[in-house]
């Protein structure tokens, strides 16, 4: 797949954060991997208000590089946010979403673009082994055990964001309006057919991750609330079980009440009520209230970013 007249044939779209030491081997390896290929390119840098002076060396290598294109974003919106501004950016027919540093390899690239010059319009990368550390893969295994619990797919932990897509993919991701936005979801919604092209992980370069345990176990709940009713569904289940469990309670207190081992008038029918209402009511309330929260992030209309810079390009 080509790009228009005096446009790249593929873009590599890599959002950037805790990784400025590893931009300019990353540029590097990309470009050698482009040559493989015999496509021109383009390289997307993101920053994500990157705490390590990422942007400096971005704009440095841009200076000398004419492949790379940097977008400094105002302050830390989000990996995934990040992965949107720079979507928002791409001029190639084919477009890479890899991440910084250098666990994703560029090398690995090539295999990715090939597989799309079949019928696919995805090619998934599947981490055959992962590299990460001890804590990354326990955090990350139980991110996915929660994605695939409360969003009811059937997600594979070893794909992430690594992938090549067409231009009408991408095109298709740019155009949904979500304000919560969490890239694989958005492409596997869009239903076009994709391949799984097995690669190989790489160790992370330079700095560390900036998902914690915690982290990741919030961006599971943010993205089941964001593109599932599964959490609704199941405070109807709890509120089912809750009762059954109030009236037994309630039957309970009925028998000490005609054995006579409750004296006092109106306990048995104040504790029913208790059990009764308020564990459905406060259940409902909460999960009710986070779906409010999303729909009230979403109708104000707020940019998904904000690009504060550019080396040049649209911005």
């Amino acid at each position: 797949m080509q790009g228009g007249e005096g446009n790249p044939d593929i873009s590599v779209v890599s959002p950037v954060y805790g990784c400025a030491g590893c931009l300019e081997d990353l540029v590097d390896r990309i470009g050698l991997a482009m040559a493989s290929l015999g496509r021109s390119h383009e390289i997307i840098l993101v920053d994500d208000a990157s705490p390590d002076g990422a942007w400096e060396r971005i704009v440095e290598i841009s200076s000398v590089n004419p492949a790379v294109r940097g977008f400094h974003l105002s302050r830390n919106f989000g990996q995934h946010a990040a992965i949107s501004a720079g979507l928002e950016q791409i001029r190639g027919g084919v477009v890479v979403v890899m991440d910084c540093d250098l666990q994703d390899l560029p090398e690995e690239i090539p295999g990715l673009v090939l597989a799309l010059e079949g019928d696919s319009q995805i090619a998934l990368a599947s981490r055959m082994e992962r590299k990460d550390g001890l804590i990354k893969r326990i955090g990350s295994s139980a991110f996915y055990a929660i994605l695939r619990r409360l969003t009811e797919s059937d997600y594979d932990p070893t794909v992430a964001n690594f992938g090549a897509y067409t231009r009408k993919v991408i095109d298709v991701v740019n155009a949904m309006p979500e304000s919560d936005r969490f890239f694989p979801l958005l492409v596997r919604w869009t239903g076009f057919k994709s391949v799984i092209v097995p690669v190989n992980h790489g160790q992370r370069a330079h700095g560390r991750s900036g998902y914690s345990f915690g982290r990741l176990l919030r961006l599971a709940l943010n993205v089941a609330l964001s593109y599932s009713d599964k959490p609704l569904r199941m405070v109807v289940k709890s509120s089912v079980v809750f009762a059954v469990f109030a009236l037994f309670i309630a039957g309970y207190s009925v028998y000490r009440y005609v054995i006579g081992d409750i004296q006092v008038a109106g306990f048995t029918s104040i504790i029913a009520s208790i059990w009764l209402v308020g564990s459905v009511v406060v259940s409902c309330i909460g999960i009710t209230g986070l779906y409010l929260g999303r729909l009230y992030n979403q109708v104000k209309g707020r940019p998904h970013f904000i690009v504060s810079d550019s080396t040049g390009g649209r911005g």
